[in-house]
């Protein structure tokens, strides 16, 4: 068999691969969605991963593709991409998530799968296939995700309680606990347009390389809808190791300090969507929970579980990078 013959049936694995990864970031990042709101006992955890898995599918309604657009050819130079690189891409990404998953670490998913094509994209041709401007945008994004979320967190926290400091604990609780229906679906659906881009713009990059899109990247209509349902299908599948670690891990959250959590993320994830920056859905919350923790008091944040988390931060891209490397070198050997 030619390699023509080869080619459309290997497209169509990597194809189905990266929908597996996005299927993996939603199981990882229910977390993210839903954290809050289990944990302050709003919701069930079956009922609030179907809240934000519906979110997470309709994300496309509100978002441009501008996520979409910086992955597929703000990372690393479109015309080096080929399917051997995004192979090695997705595998190390895929490696990494899960090893972190089953350790219970909420690392970044985003970051792998940038980390992967940076470790790929080298391995093939060089420092040269790096656009270093897109990579130190969302590398920048690695610190200024959460520590502006924790700040925007902890002020709102100050804020709202000032607002409400006539109410009794109990009366305050009610509101927000319908209050934070609205706060989760707004970060449910914040998740779903950054993080499916993610994956729609690796499909498309590929689809591009191969000479499927024509002459111009654009990111199929197929390709938008079938990432936001593997989201929202691994978002359904859940992540529970995860959930407790944000959820009651870092600090326990009463419903004011989900709203605030799950606002100042919001904020974060829109803004960061709309400018095209890949940012981290788990960066995001995991600084917004800190800042309501640390609005309270100090104390009331486990400094020693947030290390952790920042330590998984840093390492995600060498690591996911150095995974990618390896498994693109492995491609080779088989043609």
């Amino acid at each position: 068999m030619d390699a023509a013959a080869l080619a459309l049936p290997f497209l169509v694995g990597l194809v189905a691969v990266a929908l597996v990864f996005d299927f993996l970031n939603g199981m990882n990042d229910a977390a993210n969605s839903i954290a809050t709101i289990v944990s302050t006992r709003v919701l069930r955890p079956q009922y609030a991963v179907m809240w934000a898995a519906f979110f997470n599918f309709i994300a496309f309604l509100v978002f441009g593709l501008h996520v979409a657009d910086t992955v597929g050819r703000g990372i690393v130079e479109a015309d080096i991409i080929n399917s051997r690189v995004i192979f090695g891409a997705l595998i190390g990404a895929i490696v990494w998530q899960i090893f972190t998953q089953r350790l219970g670490i909420p690392s970044s998913s985003s970051h792998a799968l940038i980390g992967g094509l940076v470790g790929a994209g080298i391995s093939k041709a060089g420092t040269g296939a790096v656009v270093w401007a897109g990579l130190a945008k969302t590398t920048a994004a690695i610190f200024l995700a959460p520590g502006l979320g924790c700040l925007l967190a902890l002020f709102l926290m100050l804020a709202v309680s000032w607002s409400f400091m006539r109410f009794t604990p109990h009366g305050a609780d009610n509101i927000f606990r319908h209050v934070q229906f609205v706060s989760a679906s707004f970060y449910a659906l914040g998740h779903g347009g950054n993080d499916a881009q993610k994956t729609m713009g690796i499909i498309a990059v590929l689809l591009f390389s191969q000479g499927q899109l024509g002459g111009d990247f654009y990111v199929p209509f197929w390709v938008v809808i079938a990432c936001q349902a593997a989201m929202a299908a691994g978002t359904l599948a859940g992540g529970w190791r995860i959930v407790k670690t944000m959820g009651s891990k870092i600090t326990r959250l009463t419903p004011m300090q989900g709203v605030c959590a799950e606002t100042a993320g919001s904020v974060m994830l829109f803004v960061a969507t709309h400018f095209g920056i890949p940012v981290s859905t788990t960066h995001t919350i995991t600084g917004s929970i800190i800042g309501v923790g640390a609005a309270k008091k100090v104390s009331a944040v486990r400094w020693g579980v947030a290390k952790e988390i920042v330590t998984a931060w840093i390492i995600t891209i060498p690591a996911a990078g150095l995974m990618a490397a390896f498994f693109y070198a492995l491609a080779g050997l088989f043609g």
